[in-house]
Parts: C-alpha cells; sequence; structure tokens
C-alpha cells in the first residue's frame, strides 16, 4: 500500500511538472513566436534609436562667389523625460526661460509616459527645440549642470547620487542641426526667397524653391543601440549612412550691382512715392540677369515681418499695359518688312486721330514726323498709323516672335505668362492700340528681354539667372549655358531702331534726364494708364528702358514705377533713376566710355591778372 502511494504521488508531480513545463513552454512560444515582434518592437523602442544625420543645405551665392545664402551649425535641444523622474516640474521652470517657450507646454513634453495608441508608454526621446543657437545650447547646458546644486550629495545613497548625476548630465541633449542665415539682409530677396522655419527647410519662394531638391542635399542617419542611460554601445551601431550635403547654386547676380540698383530705387521710393518700382539689368549677348530687384522688399531672415504683398516678385509676377515702350515692337517689325524706313513721314493728325469710332491721343500735337521722329517724340498716333500698314497677322507674329504672352522660362516661380488676345478677339480699334501699348499686357521681364533682343543684333535670349551648380568643394556639376530663343529681325533693321532710340535721350525726345555723359544710351519711355475694373484711370505706369553703350551694349536696364505720385511721364521719373543706376554700373564693370570729351580748357591769364 505504501509502495501505491508513493507512486500515486510520484505520478501526480509528474504530471504537475509536466504541466507546469508545458505552460512554460507555451508561454515561451507566445512570448517568443506568437508575440515576438511586438516584443521585439517594445524591446527596440526602449533601447534601439535612430538618429538622422541632417545634410547641410547648399549655398546660395553671386557670380563673384559671395554667399548670398548661407547654412551655420546649430542644434536642436532634446530630452530624455524616462531620465527626469519626479523632477520634471523644476526642470521645466529652469529651462523655459532659456528656450524662449511656455513652461506649461514644456512641463507636458517632459511627462515620462504619454498615451501612444490607447496605451501608455514610456518616452525617452522628445525635441524641445529646433535651430537653437550654440549660444542657448550653452546655456541650457549651464543651467542643468547647476541644477539642484544645493543637494547635499554625500548623505544620498549611491544610486540618488546616479540619478542626479545624469539627470544633470544626460536628460537633456542636443543633435546637430542648422539655421538658413541670409547675410545681405534684403539684399536680392526676390531672387533668392527664402525657407520654410521648420525641421525640414524647404524652399518656399525664389532660388531657394525653384532649387530645393538641389540645395537640400540627401539625409542620412545612424541606427545604433542604447543603455539604460543612454548612452551609445557603439559595439552595435548597425547603420550609418553619412548624409550628402546640399549642392551650391551660382548665380549670374551681381552683388555689387544688385546693391547700386537697390540703393538707387530705395532713393527713388522716398523722391516719387510710387506703389512699387522694380528694375532688372541684363547682359543683353547672353541673357544673363546681373541684377533684379522690386520695391517694397523685405528680409528674408524674417520673411513674415511684411506684408504678404512685399514678398511678390512683381519684376515677373505683375502684368500691366507697358504704354509706349512697345513701340520698339511695331517700329522694329515695320522696319524688317520693309514697309517703313526711318525717313518715311506719317501725319500724326495734330494730336487727334479718330479710327474705328475711336479717338487716339499724343501728348502733344504733331503735325508730320518721320518715323524716326515717332520714336524721338513718341507719338502714339504715328505708332498706331506703322500698325495699321502692318496689319494685324504680321503685328502679332512680331508680339509672339518678341515673346509676348508666353513666359520667358527663368527658374523662379511665379512668372505669369502675359495677355496676349489671340486675333480672333481683337477688336477693330486693336490695331491702333496695340502699337502704342494698350489692350495688351506684359511682365517687366519680358519687355526688358525684348529690349535686350534689339540690343543683341535681333536675337531673342531666354533669361540667364543661374549660372552654374557646384558641390561643396567646387566642383561644377552643372553648368548653364546661354541660350538664343529666335531672330526676331535681321540686322538692317536691328541697326535703324537701334538709331532711333538714340535719340530718346536728348534734348529733342522724350528722355534727355536719361543721357550720360561718357555713354551712348539707346533706351525708350513708357507712360501707361493704369487699367481698374475695366476702366482707365488717372494712374500710371511709368518706364524707362535703355542699354549702353548703344552700338556694342555692355548692360540693359529697366525702371519701372507703379503710379509714382511726384509725375507720371516716364521721362521724367523713370529716366532719372536709369540714369543714377547706369553710371554707377558702368564705372562698377569699368566699361570703355564710347563719346570722347573734349580737352579741359585751359584758361590764359591776362597781364594785369597776373599781376594780381
Amino acid at each position: 500500500m505504501m509502495a501505491n502511494a508513493q507512486i500515486r504521488k510520484l505520478y501526480i508531480v509528474t504530471a504537475l511538472l509536466t504541466l507546469a513545463f508545458c505552460g512554460l513552454a507555451a508561454r515561451l512560444v507566445d512570448l517568443q513566436v506568437v508575440r515576438h515582434e511586438e516584443f521585439k518592437s517594445l524591446a527596440e523602442r526602449n533601447t534601439v534609436r535612430t538618429i538622422a544625420r541632417e545634410p547641410m543645405r547648399g549655398q546660395i551665392l553671386d557670380i563673384r562667389g559671395n554667399p548670398l545664402a548661407t547654412s551655420l551649425p546649430a542644434k536642436t535641444i532634446c530630452a530624455d523625460p524616462s531620465m527626469m523622474g519626479r523632477c520634471a516640474a523644476d526642470i521645466a521652470r529652469a529651462l523655459a526661460p532659456v528656450l524662449e517657450t511656455n513652461e506649461a507646454w514644456l512641463l507636458e513634453r517632459l511627462q515620462p509616459w504619454q498615451l501612444e495608441n490607447g496605451t501608455n508608454t514610456l518616452v525617452k526621446y522628445v525635441v524641445l527645440k529646433r535651430k537653437a543657437s550654440t549660444e542657448i545650447w550653452d546655456n541650457v547646458h549651464e543651467t542643468m549642470t547647476n541644477l539642484y546644486a544645493g543637494v547635499n550629495e554625500r548623505r544620498l545613497k549611491s544610486s540618488e547620487r546616479m540619478f542626479y548625476h545624469d539627470l544633470r548630465n544626460k536628460s537633456v541633449f542636443t543633435e546637430d542641426d542648422q539655421i538658413r542665415v541670409y547675410p545681405n539682409q534684403s539684399l536680392a530677396a526676390h531672387v533668392i526667397g527664402f525657407v520654410a522655419n521648420d525641421e525640414d527647410q524647404n524652399g518656399q519662394q525664389g532660388i531657394e524653391y525653384a532649387f530645393n531638391s538641389k540645395l537640400k542635399g540627401e539625409r542620412g542617419w545612424r541606427r545604433t543601440e542604447m543603455d539604460k542611460r543612454q548612452r551609445e554601445l557603439v559595439a552595435y551601431r548597425d547603420q550609418d549612412v553619412a548624409p550628402r550635403d546640399g549642392l551650391n547654386v551660382i548665380l549670374t547676380i551681381d552683388a555689387g550691382l544688385q546693391h547700386i540698383v537697390e540703393s538707387e530705387l530705395a532713393a527713388a521710393m522716398v523722391k516719387e512715392t510710387p506703389i512699387s518700382i522694380s528694375c532688372i539689368m541684363t547682359r543683353p549677348r547672353t541673357g544673363e540677369i546681373l541684377a533684379m530687384a522690386t520695391f517694397p522688399n523685405f528680409d528674408p531672415n524674417s520673411p513674415g515681418a511684411v506684408p504678404m504683398e512685399s514678398l511678390r516678385n512683381r519684376t515677373i509676377a505683375d502684368v500691366a499695359e507697358p504704354g509706349s515702350v512697345f513701340k520698339i515692337v511695331v517700329i522694329t517689325a515695320g522696319l524688317n518688312e520693309g514697309l517703313i524706313t526711318l525717313n518715311d513721314v506719317f501725319d500724326c493728325e495734330n494730336g487727334h486721330f479718330a479710327f474705328a469710332g475711336r479717338v487716339l491721343h499724343d501728348h502733344e500735337s504733331f503735325g508730320t514726323l518721320t518715323v524716326e521722329k515717332i520714336i524721338t517724340k513718341s507719338s502714339n498716333i504715328g505708332a498706331a498709323k506703322v500698325g495699321i500698314r502692318l496689319g494685324e497677322d504680321k503685328l502679332m507674329d512680331y508680339i509672339q516672335a518678341f515673346g509676348f504672352g508666353r513666359r520667358t522660362g527663368i527658374p523662379l516661380p511665379g512668372e505669369e505668362p502675359g495677355i496676349v488676345h489671340a486675333l480672333t478677339n481683337w477688336t477693330k480699334v486693336s490695331i491702333a492700340q496695340i502699337p502704342m501699348g494698350q489692350g495688351i499686357a506684359v511682365t517687366p521681364l519680358q519687355m526688358v528681354m525684348a529690349m535686350s533682343a534689339i540690343a543683341n543684333k535681333g536675337v531673342l535670349m531666354r533669361p540667364k539667372l543661374v549660372d552654374r551648380i557646384e558641390d561643396s568643394d567646387g566642383k561644377v556639376i552643372v553648368k548653364y549655358e546661354p541660350q538664343p530663343v529666335r531672330q526676331v529681325a535681321e540686322l538692317p533693321a536691328i541697326k535703324d531702331i537701334v538709331s532711333a532710340l538714340k535719340t530718346v535721350p536728348t534734348d529733342d525726345g522724350t528722355a534727355v534726364e536719361a543721357r550720360m555723359d561718357h555713354y551712348t544710351v539707346a533706351g525708350k519711355t513708357g507712360t501707361a494708364q493704369k487699367v481698374e475694373h475695366g476702366q482707365y484711370v488717372q494712374r500710371f505706369y511709368s518706364s524707362f528702358i535703355g542699354f549702353l553703350p548703344a552700338d556694342n551694349p555692355e548692360i540693359c536696364i529697366s525702371v519701372v514705377m507703379d503710379d509714382p505720385r511726384g509725375g507720371h511721364y516716364g521721362g521724367k521719373v523713370s529716366a532719372p533713376v536709369f540714369h543714377a543706376i547706369a553710371e554707377r554700373a558702368a564705372n562698377y564693370l569699368n566699361l570703355k566710355p564710347d563719346i570722347d570729351l573734349p580737352p579741359p580748357v585751359t584758361q590764359t591769364l591776362t597781364a594785369s591778372a597776373k599781376n594780381n
């Protein structure tokens, strides 16, 4: 009986042990097989960190290598709330003024347990501040180092001493970051653009936006394991991919010329008080944009400080009737088609011309004028009659050949194509109005490129704003060459129109104030009534576009004002600004004069004067 009882006990113990081992095996299968991914994810969340390695954003440089936009090293300030325990409130109170943030928000970020997907999760990594300067981080580090300075650690247990040590030295840490900086403040702001003030720093306008993918670079990463004190276990680092820094974009803009343009525009804003004023300077033979500016402008370091209206690049985004400067198109067309010569005479009707049920007007009562004088005096009626002789089809051909009605292709966002109505939508008076710059709308860039085509022996160029793209070592990745678009007119016609345009900045022309002492200027004035709600109003766009030296042009400059208050004729308000810019630009570029000045007169003193 005793043996049977012992055997039964053995069976029971064996069965219990078997059940226990089966249960343990089932539990191990559940933990290691069924729920393997769940616990692996949990373990990695606690010990494995993937650290982003951000590339440095590429620079934007002018043609001489001067930085217009660059990135400086900065810090992303982070924290491990799991290391803070009961001290989170004290840390939030101490760091809030240093980080320039709200204490309540900071305390919420430092809570070690956060609700995530319906479950409480231990948080080991939060971002407290991005784009922080090294000075801010130094202040944070000093604040944390001095935290609980009054605690007598000699009386604490070793575990408590270790807690305070890690709290001060490891609970708040940094990662590499960068700050986008525009060292010249507002210089060329509308060309450069700016970046978003966030982690990705994507370009928002200008070159920053258009070349964002080139400037941004490629992000790298590091995947590694951390110990319980958040120290990296280098031996367990299994991925370490270096970032690729962004490429540098070198513009055709010359910062020296850009400064000249902007300083003169600023002075004109004060003197003429227009709504806005814009200037573009090109090199006609290549289409390079040497300077491009519009006022009001902004500082890309703080674009939110100005109204949205000031962020718009008016040189490419504003469309308006060009006024008399558009006469270069119809006169060039008539000359190129052989329908007129500079010496042909047109009756300008003493300033009033009835056509197609409308009466066209001149700013003066002109009688008969040669074609050259139509340009010199800027006769609307003379240009209208040339347009009538040319005809609708031919006029439209040249409008399109000069690039109006379509975008120029400049690598900037927001460019408008202008307004060129289809021939089927022309009214009977359109053939007379369009030659004088009414019934058509253009951008300042389109107009200056058209004038540059005349300066370039009739070859229209695509505007070139980016010269090349380089890597951080200066190796050229892409080189952009000048791009001819088309020949808009043959050389004999171009020589004739240039000859006529040289008479505009003279005593007999509409822009005597554009005349220069050392350089021959060819150009054209424009004064266009503004259209509001479909009606012409007594407000104006005033412009002057000219190039120099006239027979071998190096630069072409456009100045456009929107509603100047001191006067409205382009020759009176825009031509003086052109003159000021052209004088300084010619000196800066060391252009060779094409006008020989007479030798200085030396006075001979009389005998009586000598005795005095």
